[in-house]
């Protein structure tokens, strides 16, 4: 009797729970961030920000120093070879050649007086007037004085050089790029005092991490991409790597030259961004990092909506080298798939979500099936 009574308790109380597992609601789909595969050929390329340059930028300086007293042109200036860039205070530079002169001068006094001497002694030694020992000193005071004679001049067009040193000129055409020094400033042999970028080819600096720095090769070709001419890319090839990598930034300098008519739309000093295809790979698409998920396997792997249902699967991928914020895709997607962007470490299989776009608008299926009637881009 008492277990007919506890077996009517149980089946009541299991009525109840039933009645409120059926009251209760369903739970509503979880929204998620998804995106679709994008970037194209953009994917397998690395960028690198660089500035246009002259190929030949010459440091010009005096060969002499002294007092600047005029300065010709300023940054930005087109020069002609052999124009006078800078002056400085001749005064000094002129005494001293006149200095010169004057010990030349004596110095072929000298010389006429000794080779006088050593001919009148050449005719005594020949009538044997005197010994042969004192003729051969008088060559020897010749041959001395002649020796001085040299010296004289030499140091004489060492200081008309110098004279001339005083005028700072281009050594070919181009334009002033830099300039550090002014009128009246002392300067010494060697201080910059402008910088030419000579005319020519243009090219971009860059600078290449060092621990990808066997993938790049002189010759390589990139494209360039100017920041005033977004979209617009031009042609170029890596022209020369630096052999050591510098010792602040720790990475290698490289310069890319331009190509063909490409050198006649970029100015000097312009930014511009590099773009360098990655050895071995030819993605044709590209995911945001936070899309990518560890599977049970330990492999790599990305949630897939479909768009009709709104459940999601676990889709192994095969990823290439992973960038800031995007990662190529080489294999198991396709550019229709909707993947989800974030969260996905809160998903499980067969879930469902509501999908929706980086604008929050929900994703919908279209009319004919399962493709969907907006457009979100991985970026």
């Amino acid at each position: 009797m008492r277990q007919t009574r506890w077996n009517g308790v149980f089946v009541v109380l299991m009525a109840g729970l039933t009645a409120c597992s059926a009251d209760k609601p369903a739970e509503s789909p979880r929204p998620a961030l998804v995106v679709q595969p994008g970037g194209g050929a953009d994917a397998a390329l690395s960028a690198y920000a660089g500035e246009v340059r002259a190929r030949e930028e010459s440091p010009l300086s005096f060969r002499v120093g002294g007092n600047l007293i005029r300065r010709n042109v300023d940054a930005g200036a087109r020069v002609q070879k052999g124009e006078v860039l800078a002056l400085l205070d001749p005064g000094d530079f002129a005494l001293q050649a006149q200095a010169a002169q004057a010990q030349l001068a004596a110095a072929e006094a000298d010389l006429a007086r000794a080779r006088g001497d050593r001919d009148r002694y050449a005719k005594l030694v020949g009538d044997q007037l005197i010994s042969r020992s004192a003729y051969d000193a008088q060559v020897a005071a010749y041959k001395a004085a002649e020796g001085q004679a040299r010296a004289a001049r030499a140091q004489m067009d060492v200081m008309r050089n110098q004279e001339g040193y005083s005028q700072l000129r281009a050594p070919r055409d181009g334009v002033i790029a830099s300039r550090q020094a002014e009128a009246g400033q002392v300067v010494a042999a060697g201080q910059t005092i402008f910088t030419l970028a000579a005319d020519g080819g243009r090219e971009v600096a860059i600078g290449l991490p060092e621990n990808r720095i066997r993938e790049f090769s002189v010759g390589q070709p990139v494209m360039i991409e100017l920041w005033n001419a977004p979209g617009q890319r031009l042609p170029g090839t890596i022209r020369e790597i630096a052999p050591a990598a510098d010792a602040q930034t720790r990475t290698y300098a490289a310069r890319v030259s331009l190509v063909g008519e490409a050198q006649q739309q970029v100015e000097l000093g312009q930014s511009a961004r590099v773009y360098v295809q990655e050895n071995g790979t030819k993605a044709a698409l590209k995911l945001p990092l936070s899309a990518v998920q560890r599977g049970e396997d330990g492999k790599t792997s990305v949630w897939i909506v479909d768009p009709a249902t709104g459940k999601v699967r676990a889709q192994s991928v095969q990823l290439g080298r992973y960038g800031e914020s995007s990662v190529p895709v080489l294999g198991g997607l396709k550019a229709s798939d909707w993947v989800v962007a974030a969260g996905g470490h809160l998903l499980r299989e067969g879930q469902v979500v509501a999908p929706v776009d980086r604008n929050n608008r929900p994703l919908k299926p279209a009319a004919g099936g399962g493709a969907a009637n907006i457009a979100s881009r991985a970026e």
